[in-house]
């Protein structure tokens, strides 16, 4: 059965979902992009969607840490079924952001025009 994509990014459940991030790592930045975001942001509907949720999720405590371990801990973080869909998580040091926003496009998207989560404010 298909995920019904409500246009709402429900913005009390990243609050819970930060929450749970910040109870592992101290984050420097945090951001959530995607589709839905998107979607609040007035882009016209007739564009390629992509992921409906990306998350960058940036702190020097992934430094040393694998990158497939940090993805893997974030990821399983998150809570598809009250988002609405899963997200496309990524976990980098402050270091590894600053290329990563210039060489990947979802990144870079995110960092343009997504929601910073460390300045979430709920009743948005």
């Amino acid at each position: 059965m298909p995920v019904v994509h409500s246009p709402a990014v429900n913005r009390r459940e990243l609050a819970a979902y930060l929450g749970r991030v910040e109870d592992r790592w101290q984050l420097e930045a945090g951001l959530l992009g995607g589709a839905r975001v998107q979607d609040e942001r007035g882009l016209p509907p007739q564009r390629e969607r992509g992921r409906e949720f990306v998350v960058v999720l940036v702190s020097s405590a992934f430094d040393g840490m694998p990158w497939l371990d940090r993805v893997y801990q974030a990821g399983a973080l998150w809570d598809a079924l009250e988002m609405g869909a899963d997200a496309d998580v990524h976990c980098y040091t402050p270091a590894e952001f600053e290329r990563k926003r210039t060489s990947l496009p979802a990144v870079r998207d995110a960092a343009a025009i997504g929601l910073d989560l460390l300045a979430l404010d709920v009743g948005d």
